[in-house]
């Protein structure tokens, strides 16, 4: 029996995870409240998000720590935060900040490889690649200030808005980039363990 068999699925960094994935429609109601226009809903928006990223980190961080690493873990996590994202991703589209070739690029990108990460967890392991933890950071920190009532404001805010929202768009960009490497460098990897694998099966 493995270890991430053998620790109780009721644990923290569990109880972290499912809040994430529970808190991702009460995230996107928020975003979408009056289209998009509402400063307060944008920036209570904007906070779940926030929490669920620092959480995303929380979690992972005391499930090393205590030894609470399960299988429910490993699914859920990736899960919720790929939920949340897309659920920003997604919902910033709708409201005219974010095209939608580049929401449907990232998202099939980000769930084709959790998916096979997933389905060829128990023969093939690729380690998380340092373009994946550039990509998250660079997305976490360009969906969470798009999320933001950036053109919204008004008074003194409306130039400061302004100017972080192309700098959020230039973030987005990057991330945009770095995802598509990192994916390639996913299926790069994956495909020449899979050929040692099968070498190594036809050689015994």
């Amino acid at each position: 029996m493995t270890e991430a068999a053998r620790v109780s699925n009721f644990n923290l960094p569990n109880a972290l995870t499912t809040v994430r994935i529970l808190a991702v429609p009460f995230f996107g109601w928020a975003l979408l409240v009056d289209g998009g226009d509402s400063v307060l809903w944008r920036t209570v928006a904007w906070a779940i998000f926030f929490v669920a990223m620092i959480t995303d980190k929380i979690d992972g961080d005391i499930a090393r720590a205590r030894g609470q690493v399960t299988d429910f873990g490993k699914i859920a996590d990736p899960i919720a935060d790929k939920a949340i994202t897309g659920m920003a991703l997604v919902g910033l589209a709708i409201v005219g900040d974010v095209w939608w070739w580049v929401a449907i690029v990232v998202l099939v990108r980000e769930w084709s490889v959790t998916l096979l990460r997933l389905s060829v967890a128990k023969q093939v392991v690729i380690a998380a690649a340092q373009s994946g933890k550039i990509k998250t950071v660079l997305q976490a920190l360009a969906l969470g200030l798009l999320a933001l009532p950036l053109r919204q404001v008004d008074g003194w805010l409306d130039v400061p808005g302004d100017v972080v929202f192309y700098a959020a768009q230039v973030l987005l960009a990057a991330a945009v980039a770095m995802t598509l490497w990192s994916g390639y460098e996913f299926y790069r990897d994956l495909f020449r363990q899979r050929d040692t694998l099968r070498s190594g099966s036809r050689g015994a």
